[in-house]
Formats: C-alpha cells, structure tokens, sequence
C-alpha cells in the first residue's frame, strides 16, 4: 500500500525490536544515575549536578525588594552583621542571614511597621552536600499580609550546628521546626518541644540529608514481605 503522503514508512517501528511487552526500544537511558541492577532512579548512585553558587545581587535590586531592604536596614541595628548576601533570583528576593541572628531579625520583619511580615509560612531543610562547608540551610518564607509581599530567609549551619528557634517570634515554626530537625537534624535552641514529629522516637539518622543511605525498612502486607526500595525486582 503507497503512503497516501508519499512518505517513506520505517519497516520496524521504534521500539518494537522484539515484540516482547518486557522489553523497552534501545534508546531508553539506562545507568544514567551510576546504578546498575536496581530500580533506584534517585540520584544518589553517581549522578554529579554542578550548583551554581549564587552571589551578591546589586542594586537596585527592582520591585518592592529595596523597600524591604532599606526598611531592615534602619530599623534593625545589627543590619551590617546579621546580612551575609542578598540575591534576587527568579523574581524572589532572599536574604541570607547569619545563624545566629535569625531570631532578632525574624522579630523586626514581622513587628517594624514598615515591614510588617506577621506570617512565617514555611520552614524547611536543604542539604548542600559537597558544595557548602555549612551544608544544612534552613529556609524561611515569610509573608505580609498587610503589604501584600513576600520574602525568604535563609541561615546555614554545618552539619552540627544550631539555630535559634523562631517559635516566640512565629509559632507556626512549631512543627516545622520539628519536621526539618527530624529530616534534617538541625538542632533548634529555645523549641518547645524538639522532638521526632515524622519519624519514630528510636529512629536513626536524618532521611532527607543526602548522605543518608538508600535502604528502606521492609514492609509486611497481608502476610506478604515487600523488600526496600533498593533490594526490589526491576520491571519495565
């Protein structure tokens, strides 16, 4: 039969090579992370990203960005020592802060009545392993309700380092001050209560670092075992 758009057909089409459902066309990538043999697709086994270490914005940074910076600035006299960089990326403004000063200048952003960030949204974990000596980031995301902006904060510690915690200043850090000492084991000063929220009390380690290894706990159903993630069957 001629191709009504006379244009030539392949005889075979791709990734039919055998016929077999088991069997994938030879251009899927295999091995692309450095693991053999297993299902694990997580990264860890090899694959190497290059970070882009950001660096110091300049001014004018654009948009409300310089108001907020020009209102911490007069109203926070630790300004010049608590401020290690500020970038602006992606249209997101972000200032990196120094460890210890987290608390104070969380308390000016929320009560400064130009500033007037009164919600702490989120706190989280990053892990820059490899690339920073204080590998651990804890991110906060703080909002103004009244002036309808947005700004994060970030303070980084080394693998035992500590922060103040923020739960005086925001008590919606709570629990995400938990969360991001179970999965990443920054130690909180000042919490509550810093304990285990996710994981069990007894648990090891801290799952979301990067170092932490693959293995998972094997699971019974209904009678059946199901193995780790790492120790499972493959199937395409």
């Amino acid at each position: 039969m001629t191709n009504p758009s006379s244009v030539p057909l392949p005889a075979t089409p791709t990734g039919a090579n055998t016929g077999s459902p088991a069997e994938v066309s030879p251009t899927v990538n295999k091995g692309m992370f450095g693991i053999k043999g297993t299902g694990d697709t997580s990264g860890f086994g090899g694959l190497v990203r290059r970070r882009p270490s950001p660096v110091d914005s300049e001014r004018p940074f654009g948009g409300y960005f310089d108001e907020v910076y020009d209102s911490l600035e007069e109203a926070y006299p630790g300004f010049a020592d608590a401020i290690e960089k500020v970038v602006v990326d992606r249209g997101e403004l972000t200032l990196h802060i120094a460890p210890d000063k987290i608390r104070e200048v969380c308390q000016v952003m929320r009560d400064d009545e130009s500033l007037r960030f009164e919600l702490c949204s989120s706190v989280s974990g990053v892990d820059y392993l490899q690339s920073d000596t204080r590998r651990l980031h804890v991110v906060y995301h703080l909002t103004s309700m009244t002036y309808r902006r947005q700004v994060r904060l970030e303070a980084a510690v080394p693998v035992d380092g500590r922060l103040p915690s923020v739960t005086s200043v925001y008590p919606t850090a709570d629990w995400q001050e938990r969360e991001t000492y179970d999965m990443f084991g920054v130690v909180f000063e000042g919490h509550p209560n810093l304990t285990r929220i996710l994981m069990p009390d007894d648990w090891e380690g801290h799952p979301q670092r990067k170092d932490y290894p693959l293995g998972g706990v094997a699971v019974e159903y209904k009678g059946a075992e199901i193995p780790p993630p790492d120790q499972r069957r493959v199937y395409q």
